[in-house]
């Protein structure tokens, strides 16, 4: 599963991602939703259209609906064929997601999250409430491997699968870890299941991942695999990286250049 529709591209950008997933064999693709409901309705068919039917689509509002609008706004939604919605309220709200659930349900869609809950207890909460269809743990979120473990077993026993969270540094090399003892060692099944993934950073790792016709290679060392170059971390420490030395050079130097003539730089009124 990948990411192609963040709400900040343009139509031409989103295109070119979203061409750029379908050449390297994803059949997963996830849209951000929820800003606005017409716009969300005008990016879903562009995205349809370059899909077609026998490709998956997801949806992310990312956390920010109350739980009749999320409801509603899913509804008007449906039409897309999305497998579930993915954060649709606050990520702590168990009752409120079980709410949502029921009322998309009906409609073939799941609701997706997890990946902001800190314990297995709140993990729970939502598996035993039936308050989610897919269960996104997050690597970085949870208390290691044996806590993620514990996870995994509830959801086998309530049958939700696990679409593990990724796509920020490093989660993408965490991740494959995971799925592979779900896979070999709880579930064994690859049905309802998706990996997270975004193509960007992964130079910054000694032992990064692979994916190859859109599925995730197995992961070849042992371990989470999150060693970075120190290169790369000496370039991009804050303040004193190269990276941020520039950054804060350029800012310094635009803000400069912005000031009136004969004011100093950063006096007087502005927004």
């Amino acid at each position: 599963m990948t990411s192609a529709g963040w709400l900040g591209l343009s139509d031409e950008v989103m295109k070119v991602k979203l061409q750029a997933q379908l050449d390297q064999g994803m059949t997963f693709i996830k849209m951000k939703v929820g800003a606005d409901v017409e716009e969300d309705k005008r990016r879903l068919t562009i995205a349809r259209e370059m899909m077609g039917d026998d490709k998956t689509l997801m949806i992310d509002a990312n956390q920010v609906w109350e739980v009749d609008q999320a409801i509603e706004w899913v509804k008007e939604l449906a039409p897309f064929k999305p497998l579930f919605i993915e954060e649709p309220i606050s990520p702590d709200d168990v009752l409120g997601h079980r709410k949502v659930a029921e009322g998309v349900r009906p409609l073939g869609i799941g609701v997706a999250t997890g990946e902001m809950c800190m314990n297995k207890v709140l993990f729970k909460q939502f598996i035993m409430h039936d308050a989610l269809d897919f269960v996104q743990i997050d690597s970085t979120r949870l208390a290691g491997p044996s806590e993620v473990l514990a996870v995994l077993l509830m959801a086998h026993k309530y049958k939700k699968p696990v679409c593990p969270h990724a796509g920020g540094v490093g989660l993408c090399e965490m991740v494959p870890h995971l799925s592979m003892i779900d896979y070999v060692c709880v579930s064994c099944s690859h049905e309802g299941r998706v990996l997270e993934f975004v193509d960007h950073l992964h130079e910054h790792f000694k032992d990064p991942c692979v994916v190859k016709g859109g599925r995730y290679m197995g992961p070849t060392a042992p371990g989470y695999n999150t060693e970075m170059y120190a290169e790369s971390l000496d370039k991009h420490s804050f303040p004193s990286g190269e990276v941020w030395k520039a950054e804060l050079a350029a800012r310094s130097a635009s803000s400069a250049g912005g000031a009136a003539p004969g004011a100093a730089a950063g006096g007087g009124g502005g927004d």
